[in-house]
């Protein structure tokens, strides 16, 4: 049975012991770190140089940092109510502030999307691995170590503990160890908010070493909200709502496409002929290929499960059961309301929904004969950050060698898409960004980095449609691209691939889609919005009503400063516009109802035009 503790320094103190002064440490993806353990290790290391601490890990969660003022009085009670009490991970605010002692490593696989660039330490230490390789490096580099945040349950008296949001990488090591390939301790940080999650994952008390539990380490658990779904997402989700079949699987990628797509998917199954009105009005020249309601339904395989899952298991849309489970998933993250519906499901309810190892949902190999059965039509939805004309998908880094994210699971499905018959890779891809004031396409003629190389291109979706480009030719794959890139930046686009031989001097891109502007996706999506049938929260919101008011109107806000000459006609605006008794709360939310300084007053005045300018609700 494992040693219990209720102090982390004990616990630590017992591992050094136990294990010895080199330690490697694997930690889970997100949500599963256990937090006061790893603290207590770090803090052991910071005071004893003897010790060499290695922490192996992949997306290391840290609050929100706001900058500018309204940001601040705006996340800051956020902060506090959704985030309060989380205890701050050591390690991460060391490397961030470049103060991680001589003796401490920490090497991640996978980085919160953006959140680590121009820190050069993380970068250099930076692993760059698909999601199911990543159990295979950490045991090549001696992993004697495993910390990970369960779930407590008592049975008859006995205790067991589920590795509930993180069975991923765990799972797969825990194989290595019981076949004799690996030898480490398993450490557990008992958590009262973490689901207890059956299946694998479901793991008797002597498989762990030791176990940290007291009040004084229980803490809520990290719980994103969700971010509202703008109208190019709704439209990246509906086209690809379009493609997925009924009797199918499906897997989606972190990010709010996929709860756009889910969504798109609930608004085809309940109401077929709304749905075919939207895809008319957002893609006349190219209707989608899939419309019918799910009457045998889907199953999901997916390596995050989050809160759109849920959806699609309520809307009975997930409902084709595979060995009596209809989803299948690696880890899990998601808001406060997320963890909460999992803790309240029904004993029969749960077991429908099984956490297994990432080598299960990222590949074929193992159970190939049952999964192939199962993963019957599958669609593989992931995010890119730009896609080349010629169908190389750019991901997870910069051509700089810059790492935003991570490769994480998506060349894994991009090739089980391949493998399996009936399958497809979807990648979605915004059409344009903003750098800094100019706005860029995504759409690229080439770029001095790819994640997914072009001869494994298959489908690309942005707000302007779908370009299917499995078994095309180059000219065929350019000239489909075109037709979802945005029209600013069409023309520059054609001239590259022709001065480059790539496409017939004489093509024109076909005038059905040279008009690929947000105004007309806008348009598109106007009478299904007014309707509510694409809210800004599809699944709910952890954010209060006047907090959602005021999203939309901080998100203008935020996209004025690209263009400053127009800031003072908005201030002017403000100034002028007739005080509306709907903005009071919204004032007094960010406490601009009496302003005491110049700065307040026109940050005031910013607030009210912005929010005469936004519809209400």
């Amino acid at each position: 049975m494992p040693k219990l503790f209720s102090d982390p320094e004990a616990i630590a103190e017992d591992i050094v012991r136990d294990v010895g002064t080199n330690l490697v440490v694997g930690l889970p993806l997100g949500l599963g770190k256990a937090n006061h353990v790893v603290n207590a290790l770090y803090a052991r290391a910071v005071a004893d140089r003897s010790i060499r601490l290695t922490l192996f890990s992949a997306l290391t969660l840290e609050k929100p940092r706001p900058s500018n003022l309204l940001e601040r009085r705006f996340i800051s009670p956020v902060i506090d109510r959704l985030f309060g009490g989380y205890p701050d991970l050591a390690y991460a605010d060391a490397l961030r502030a470049n103060q991680l002692p001589p003796n401490v490593e920490v090497i991640e696989f996978f980085f919160l999307a953006g959140r680590w660039l121009h820190v050069p330490f993380a970068q250099q230490h930076y692993i760059s691995a698909n999601y199911t390789h990543a159990a295979s490096y950490l045991l090549a580099r001696g992993l004697n170590v495993v910390a990970q945040l369960v779930a407590k349950r008592v049975v008859d008296g006995v205790a067991r503990y589920s590795l509930s949001c993180n069975t991923d990488t765990t799972l797969d090591v825990l194989r290595a160890r019981a076949e004799g390939r690996a030898s480490f301790r398993l450490i557990g940080q008992v958590n009262s908010e973490l689901p207890f999650m059956p299946g694998a994952g479901d793991l008797a008390a002597e498989e762990f070493s030791a176990v940290l539990e007291s009040p004084e380490t229980d803490f809520p658990l990290f719980a994103p909200p969700s971010e509202p779904v703008t109208d190019t997402k709704y439209a990246i989700g509906l086209h690809a709502a379009g493609l997925v079949r009924d009797g199918g699987s499906l897997q989606i990628g972190i990010g709010q496409v996929g709860d756009a797509l889910a969504q798109g998917l609930i608004l085809r199954h309940r109401d077929g002929v709304r749905f075919k009105e939207t895809m008319t009005r957002l893609a006349p020249a190219a209707p989608p290929s899939e419309t019918a309601h799910f009457e045998k339904g889907l199953y999901g395989v997916s390596e995050m499960v989050f809160e759109a899952f849920i959806g699609l298991i309520d809307a009975g849309i997930i409902k084709r059961e595979v060995d009596g489970v209809l989803l299948h998933g690696a880890f899990f993250l998601g808001p406060k309301s997320f963890y909460r519906a999992l803790r309240e499901m029904t004993g029969e309810q749960i077991a429908r929904i099984q956490m297994t190892a990432v080598s299960f949902t990222n590949e074929l190999y193992g159970e190939e004969e049952s999964k192939r059965r199962a993963r019957v039509d599958a669609r593989f939805v992931n995010n890119a950050m730009m896609v080349t004309l010629l169908g190389a998908a750019i991901s997870d880094g910069l051509d700089n060698g810059q790492v935003v994210s991570g490769v994480g699971g998506q060349y894994n499905f991009v090739a089980q898409a391949f493998a399996l018959a009936g399958a497809r890779s979807v990648l979605t891809v915004e059409a344009t960004r903003w750098a800094g004031r100019r706005l860029e396409s995504n759409i690229r003629w080439n770029y001095g980095h790819e994640t997914i190389p072009r001869h494994l291109r298959d489908v690309v979706v942005s707000e302007y449609g779908v370009a299917d480009l499995r078994g095309k030719s180059d000219a065929e794959v350019i000239a489909a691209m075109l037709q979802v890139t945005d029209s600013r930046f069409q023309d520059e686009l054609t001239r590259l691939a022709k001065d480059a031989g790539k496409l017939p001097a004489g093509f024109q891109i076909p005038r059905a889609f040279r008009e690929n502007y947000p105004e007309r996706i806008a348009e598109a999506l106007r009478p299904a919005r007014q309707a509510g049938l694409l809210p800004s929260f599809p699944f709910g919101s952890d954010f209060t009503d006047v907090e959602q008011r005021l999203i939309p109107a901080l998100q203008f806000l935020q996209e004025m400063q690209r263009s400053p000459q127009r800031l003072p006609g908005l201030v002017w605006r403000g100034w002028r516009q007739p005080f509306q008794r709907a903005d009071a709360e919204c004032l007094a939310r960010l406490g601009l109802d009496k302003p005491s300084t110049w700065q307040e007053r026109l940050y005031r005045a910013l607030l009210i035009a912005a929010l005469a300018r936004k519809p209400k609700g």
